[in-house]
Order: C-alpha cells, then sequence, then structure tokens
C-alpha cells in the first residue's frame, strides 16, 4: 500500500538530559512539536510514535498521536540502533494489519522547530524517485575539510587525502561545503529496511533545509525558548 507513516522515537532513557523527549519547550512537551508538525502536513497518513514509556505514550496520544505498542526495553537502550524500532514497527504493521506503509516519514522529537510544509516538499521530492533513503541536512558554516581528531597527541587533518596541517590554513571558501544531517525528516522505504535491514542504503536524496536545531543539552532548549521568544509564530503555527 503506497502510504506514509510518520514514525516519531520516543525513548524515555535519555541520560544526558533525563525525561528530555517530554522536557517543556515554550509550554509544550518535546515530543509534541513533531506530533503537531506531522498531523498538519498534507501527505502523512497516519502519525505513530514508537516509546517504552506508557507516560510518553499518554502524552502522545494528548497531541494526536497513535501509540498502537510499546516498544521492548531491548529495543531502548543507549545502543539501540534506528534500524532496530523501524523493524519493531514493521513487524508490528505485518501482525496486526497485514501490510506495511511504503514510506516512513521518521521525525524526531529532538529536532522540535518545523515546518509542515517543507516536510511535504520533501516527501514529493522523494516519492517515485530512485533514491534508496531522504536524509535532510543543512550547510556547515565551517566545512568539516577544516575539522581534525588528535592521534598521539598531534593533530591530523580529519579528511586525509591532500588536506594536512597547512591546508586548514586556507580561507573557508577554498574548501568544499559539507553538510550536517539535522534530523528534520528522514524518509525510509520499508522494502529497505524488510529486505537489507538498512533504513538508508547507498543512495540517499540529501535535502537541504535552513539551519535546524537539535536538542543534545539543557542548554539547547534554552537556545530555543530565546528564538520562540523572538519569534512566537514558530509555535503559534503548530499549536
Amino acid at each position: 500500500m503506497r502510504k506514509i507513516v510518520a514514525l516519531i522515537p520516543a525513548r524515555s532513557g535519555s541520560k544526558g538530559v533525563p525525561g528530555k523527549n517530554i522536557k517543556p519547550l515554550a509550554g509544550f512537551p518535546l515530543i509534541a512539536y513533531s506530533i503537531k508538525a506531522a498531523l498538519k502536513s498534507k501527505l502523512i497518513d497516519r502519525v505513530i510514535v514508537s516509546t517504552d514509556s506508557e507516560e510518553y505514550a499518554n502524552i502522545a496520544r494528548e497531541y494526536g498521536a497513535e501509540v498502537p505498542f510499546l516498544r521492548p526495553s531491548e529495543l531502548s537502550g543507549d545502543k539501540a540502533a534506528d534500524t532496530d524500532f523501524f523493524k519493531h514497527a514493521i513487524d508490528w504493521f505485518i501482525e496486526n494489519e497485514g501490510e506495511v506503509p511504503e514510506y516512513f516519514a521518521h521525525l524526531r522529537p529532538t529536532t522540535p522547530l518545523r515546518e509542515p510544509n517543507v516536510i511535504d516538499a520533501a516527501l514529493k521530492s522523494f516519492i517515485g524517485s530512485d533514491f534508496t533513503a531522504l536524509r535532510s541536512v543543512h550547510k556547515m558554516t565551517e566545512s568539516s575539510y577544516k575539522s581534525f581528531e588528535i592521534e598521539d597527541g598531534k593533530l591530523k587533518c580529519l579528511c586525509g587525502g591532500n588536506f594536512d596541517i597547512e591546508s586548514a590554513n586556507l580561507a573557508r571558501q577554498a574548501y568544499p561545503s559539507t553538510y550536517d544531517a539535522n534530523g528534520y525528516i528522514d524518509v525510509v522505504r520499508s522494502e529497505m529496511v524488510i529486505q537489507k535491514n538498512l533504513i538508508h542504503s547507498d543512495r540517499v536524496q540529501a535535502y537541504v533545509t535552513d539551519v535546524s536545531y537539535e536538542i543534545d543539552e539543557l542548554s539547547d532548549i534554552d537556545f530555543l525558548e530565546y528564538l520562540i521568544n523572538k519569534s512566537p509564530a514558530l509555535v503559534k503555527r503548530l499549536f
């Protein structure tokens, strides 16, 4: 069936920021932002939250998402891969509905400020293409060609090849543009997970968005609160 299901992963065991996925942001739990953006999409058919927590499930339902299953704890730890919760969701569809949606829109709660029309534009660009998946990115302000790792106490250019320490002193315009995956939206083909146990594979469409802010630390929430105070429409258009 050609259906698009938004799959929002929201495990409860974050150690860096406990309870991160339901932390309040401008008066709403973090997970609510992804739910509301998906519900306002014109292309997404269903919105499902994958969580291991009944508390999170109840909050997700309050904001309009389906939570038809709870994810097992062994698929919700720090080391669980994204592939794990996709496989779990697909297995649920097969067992309970006898069919699987063709596409999943993967929306991470930790990237809360989205435009539904951008979600739809990404989906439109991908559906019918021969790409194996889509991943949103934004341009980095500093090229990763100017980045280093440390080896035996010495700086080593991360990109290797013809780039050495002296090369990193060149102006940023001398380097190719590089991009950060930002969690705005990924689009995953169910068949890729079922047949190859992969969510992206080797022909991933780049979908370039404006800079998108991700929450990894409490200070990130403070920064987003600041942005929202400056531009309340960031929230009002979702709630």
